[in-house]
């Protein structure tokens, strides 16, 4: 027997073992990843988000058109519309800037003595001219775009909102981030960077508040079809409101940083799992800058 078949054979049956460990160990893993896919994506947890559950108030930020501005009358149809629809729930509006930073104290008296289950934070939508000289070097424009997305996430966390759901040891926060917070985005970077920020401060404090019973989630969606986002029809990669709504609240008590919908999440999965950052970078600037291209051709056509 020659001296490399010795080595052969004494080396076939630790590789035979670590190929057969290696492939239990992928298999336990692929079947996980399965049966955890079908936990929230088939059964899901729609239920938990509910009067019953959490409490009887839900507040949103952002209802109209987006955090940072508010309108009365957009409030008061909102309103209506709810008031008047099938569910014939009790609303209250509240109209704030998040822009500005002495607000606080008016939303907390106006919150006051509510039973809060549901926090969502819906962020500003964009920075305007993506990514222009001009843009970067307008501080105050990035300064309310922080206050914002940054320093709203870190007030609205405070009274009434936490200590109402930690007092009673029950509630939901959901804050929206966005999946540019996934990876930089060229063009949209301070943008891109405060998402990132709402992403990484909600997972670190869900995992303060689980053992209290409260669930703070970071939702880091795509494009959804709504007037802030400029997309008219809805299509299966961009749902309604509606369609995206009722999947990311099954989601909820199932995941602490979520795409909240199915496609979504395989799409966050191909853009940060399999395709490499140089690849990935060069795509999403491509994107941007088409972006900007219409959004100067319509500035010119105006």
């Amino acid at each position: 027997m020659s001296a490399s078949e010795h080595v052969f054979r004494a080396v076939e049956t630790p590789l035979f073992w670590l190929g057969a460990v290696t492939a239990a160990w992928l298999s336990v893993c692929s079947v996980y990843r399965l049966l955890a896919g079908i936990k929230v994506w088939v059964l899901g947890n729609g239920r938990l988000v509910s009067p019953a559950k959490l409490g009887k108030w839900a507040v949103v930020t952002g209802a109209t058109d987006g955090i940072a501005f508010r309108c009365l009358d957009i409030l008061a149809h909102a309103e209506n519309s709810i008031v008047e629809s099938k569910y014939g729930v009790e609303t209250k509006t509240i109209t704030a800037d998040f822009s500005s930073v002495n607000i606080y104290s008016h939303i907390e008296d106006e919150l006051a003595g509510l039973e809060i289950g549901v926090l969502g934070k819906i962020q500003l939508s964009h920075l305007g001219q993506f990514g222009s000289i001009s843009a970067l070097l307008n501080i105050p424009c990035i300064n309310r775009l922080l206050l914002a997305n940054v320093c709203s996430v870190f007030s609205l966390m405070l009274p009434p909102s936490v200590t109402c759901c930690d007092f009673r040891k029950k509630g939901a926060i959901l804050n929206i981030s966005s999946a540019s917070g996934m990876y930089p985005v060229p063009l949209l970077t301070v943008y891109s960077a405060s998402k990132a920020f709402v992403d990484f401060f909600s997972r670190g404090l869900q995992a303060e508040y689980k053992s209290k019973g409260i669930i703070i989630q970071s939702v880091l969606p795509f494009f959804v079809a709504t007037k802030l986002s400029k997309i008219r029809r809805a299509t299966l990669d961009t749902p309604s409101p509606e369609r995206y709504v009722a999947a990311e609240l099954n989601t909820v008590g199932l995941q602490a940083q979520t795409n909240g919908y199915l496609p979504h999440a395989l799409m966050g999965w191909v853009s940060t799992a399999l395709l490499p950052a140089s690849i990935l970078s060069r795509h999403v600037m491509g994107v941007t800058l088409s972006q900007r291209a219409r959004y100067l051709k319509k500035q010119k056509q105006g």
